[in-house]
């Protein structure tokens, strides 16, 4: 089979970290082909996508006390061609976000993907459909108290009755932006300026989760269904748990109310194309449902023993087998 990613430049990679590294090692391993690919040379040509493709060859990371450890060079590009994407087996769009002007541009040429033909890993309108803060909404009985708005007025008075809340910008990635809200904070009403550009862009805001101390579980799911999970806990000062702001991961096991939570979602996700998704639980509650290019897979497998790459590549082929 071959396997196409469109990733962001490959150098700029942690191999050790970036769970597209993990994927694409797992292809490799599994004998498929791998070919890698920008959002900026993609392009739609008599009617079907098309991508300057490279193909990669992977020296796959080692676990060396506790730690993922990777050779340099890590990679080698082989042939580079301009290729029609359904001639690929499965093409994931692994782009980090934010989910910018070109970015949708370019989900509107995955949409020129025959699939019948290839299998688009997550589905072009199912990452259109699912702003990673808003899809979360949908989901009443998972989710913590929620607001989405750029008034003022409207923040203030529900941070005032809540004590304290979570700001979080819609577009927002990896804890970027993320503000602690307290209805005495003298600087309040200038973070809700800043924070909606005066008033012209909505916000996200959340009724605290004293929980968020104990850590901010991710889970991956795999068409729906969760395959493991990782607790990122903040440290210091940070009430943050991402690990791109420093928090520290540790294993975790997932609950019976968090089987639940995606037991709710795992319909909707399927209709929707949603394939490989990371959602995120604080305390319980879901916080945010992540569709781009959904990380965790490196630090789930190296504290609990697990492949969660290679149960991936392996759902791929059965479906490619039907």
């Amino acid at each position: 089979m071959k396997f196409a990613f469109i990733i962001d430049p490959i150098h700029l990679l942690d191999p050790g970290h970036d769970t597209s590294v993990a994927l694409m090692e797992a292809a490799q391993e599994l004998g498929h082909e791998v070919w890698i690919t920008q959002a900026s040379h993609l392009s739609v040509v008599d009617g079907k996508a098309m991508a300057v493709l490279e193909r990669v060859h992977l020296t796959p990371v080692q676990l060396v006390e506790g730690r993922w450890v990777a050779q340099s060079p890590w990679y080698r590009l082989g042939d580079r061609a301009f290729h029609p994407l359904e001639t690929m087996d499965a093409v994931f769009m692994r782009t980090d976000p934010p989910v910018t002007i070109p970015y949708l541009y370019a989900t509107y040429i995955l949409d020129y993907i025959n699939p019948a033909k290839t299998l688009v890993i997550n589905a072009p309108t199912g990452i259109r459909a699912a702003n990673e803060k808003m899809y979360a909404l949908q989901f009443i009985g998972a989710i913590p108290e929620t607001i989405v708005t750029s008034e003022k007025a409207v923040i203030r008075e529900f941070v005032e009755a809540k004590g304290a809340a979570v700001l979080k910008p819609l577009g927002g990635k990896a804890g970027e932006g993320i503000l602690f809200l307290e209805p005495s904070d003298r600087n309040f009403n200038s973070l809700i300026e800043v924070s909606t550009q005066q008033g012209k862009v909505p916000v996200m805001v959340q009724t605290y989760l004293p929980a968020a101390k104990e850590g901010d579980k991710r889970i991956i799911l795999l068409n729906g269904e969760p395959i493991g999970a990782v607790n990122r806990i903040p440290t210091g000062k940070e009430f943050r748990g991402n690990m791109a702001v420093g928090g520290r991961v540790a294993a975790t096991e997932i609950t019976a109310r968090e089987y639940d939570i995606c037991a709710q979602l795992a319909p909707t996700l399927q209709r929707d194309g949603l394939i490989f998704v990371g959602i995120d639980i604080i305390g319980g509650y879901l916080t945010e449902v992540n569709v781009t290019s959904p990380t965790g897979v490196r630090e789930i497998d190296r504290l609990s023993g697990t492949k969660l790459a290679y149960q991936t590549i392996e759902w791929i082929e059965k479906q490619r087998q039907r």
